[in-house]
């Protein structure tokens, strides 16, 4: 067994150091990494397939067929139009409402879904006014990761913690809501220091934004209404899941099943166009991680770190939650926070029967260092590799290290301010 660790580790180092080089494409690297835990016999292929989380996949697949059918009607056009022109085509003012869109919709959405309905207007609103769609993304991308850290539906590590431990959507408000708000304001404010000499367009271009008339992009009226029934009917589904008792996956597919039966009912020519237009690279990419994650929790090696982890705190409760914050912010920059949450709760609970008495600043620490990590590397949340899947396809990729210039500071900070939140609030 122990050589089989050895192997895992091996595997997966490389698959990360293939990645981060960029000299192989990440869904390929990721293919490869997970049959080759399965051809070294360090997991079974029925315990492999186990392990990929088919409800991120589902939810994904969901929303990108709505996404893409809607987008025929013109809709995102006309809301870059709508949304440019009440901030009187300013691209920083458009850059701070666009963020805030995002981080306010990741917390009532999940962030998957919220970046897959703002990247097609932020690409259609930059082309308007010919400025770099790059500092947008960024923003959107770092935006929707804290928005989704603010409720219990935000983001799926809260969704994991408030069922394991009976945590109810008032309880997230409360305790998470607050310094999600200050973080992003904070973070906002520093990336518009770092863009403020790329956020510049020319003034006859904002005056050919401002007279464009927004209602004429609309260019399908009949499946608009029948686009927008379909997305009032899906989050309703996505903020009733809880109670309903289903899956996120369950309610974007639904959503999506529907839409193609009201819109391409017998038309295959229609149905395999928006089929071919779902971000497969991303899909087929996180299938891969999720082995790749899953031969780690296998043979734990993960378990064995957190153990070791709380070893050295000596079950104290400030050090042991501070360094759950630190820990599970710096574990999720590079591997998929699912697994790495699902990991810690029993640890956590563990520590409960162990006698530490107070388990609350544990939770939250978990849930605000799982959820920010995400913006640490471009693949330390789903939103992130979606985001950049669609730049790619666009024709403006969003490189690894580029990302992590960038956003692994911000992240760094964000944890910062967590642990001051923490410490002052619970400790």
């Amino acid at each position: 067994m122990h050589d089989m660790t050895t192997v895992a580790v091996i595997i997966f180092v490389a698959a990360y150091a293939l990645i981060i080089s960029e000299k192989v494409h990440r869904t390929i690297v990721g293919i490869c990494g997970a049959m080759l835990m399965i051809l070294f016999g360090i997991l079974e292929q029925e315990t492999a397939i186990h392990h990929i989380d088919f409800n991120t996949l589902g939810l994904l697949m969901g929303m990108m067929i709505i996404v893409n059918i809607t987008a025929e009607t013109g809709l995102f056009n006309f809301l870059a139009i709508w949304a440019a022109k009440k901030v009187k085509a300013q691209p920083v003012a458009l850059l701070v409402a666009l963020s805030t869109l995002t981080a306010v919709c990741s917390a009532l959405l999940d962030n998957v879904t919220t970046v897959l309905l703002t990247v097609p207007v932020t690409f259609a609103i930059t082309q308007q006014l010919k400025v770099d769609v790059k500092p947008f993304l960024m923003a959107q991308i770092i935006a929707s990761n804290i928005g989704g850290t603010a409720t219990l539906i935000g983001d799926p590590p809260n969704i994991m913690i408030g069922s394991a431990v009976g945590l109810s959507f008032g309880d997230f408000v409360l305790n998470l809501t607050a310094p999600a708000i200050f973080i992003f304001i904070v973070t906002i404010f520093i990336m518009l220091m770092m863009y403020k000499s790329e956020l510049h367009t020319q003034p006859e271009l904002q005056d050919k934004v401002m007279r464009i008339d927004e209602k004429s992009k609309i260019t399908d009226t009949k499946l608009l209404k029948k686009c927008l029934g379909v997305l009032t009917f899906t989050i309703s589904l996505f903020v009733l899941h809880g109670m309903l008792g289903l899956e996120s996956a369950t309610c974007a597919l639904s959503g999506a099943g529907l839409l193609l039966l009201l819109t391409a009912t017998d038309n295959e020519a229609m149905i395999a166009k928006v089929l071919s237009k779902i971000e497969w690279l991303a899909i087929f990419f996180f299938a891969g991680l999720f082995v790749l994650v899953g031969a780690l929790v296998e043979t734990g090696v993960i378990k064995a770190l957190a153990a070791e982890a709380i070893k050295i705190t000596n079950g104290s409760v400030p050090a042991t939650a501070i360094l759950i914050l630190w820990m599970s912010a710096i574990a999720s920059a590079f591997i998929d926070n699912i697994p790495f949450v699902a990991t810690l709760i029993p640890l956590i609970k563990d520590m409960g029967e162990m006698g530490l008495s107070n388990l609350d600043p544990m939770w939250w620490s978990l849930a605000l260092g799982a959820c920010l990590g995400g913006n640490g590397t471009l693949i330390g949340a789903s939103a992130n590799v979606v985001v950049a899947s669609m730049a790619a396809q666009r024709g403006q990729p969003i490189t690894f290290v580029g990302f992590m210039k960038i956003a692994f500071p911000l992240m760094i900070l964000s944890i910062i301010i967590s642990t001051a939140y923490v410490w002052l609030r619970y400790l």
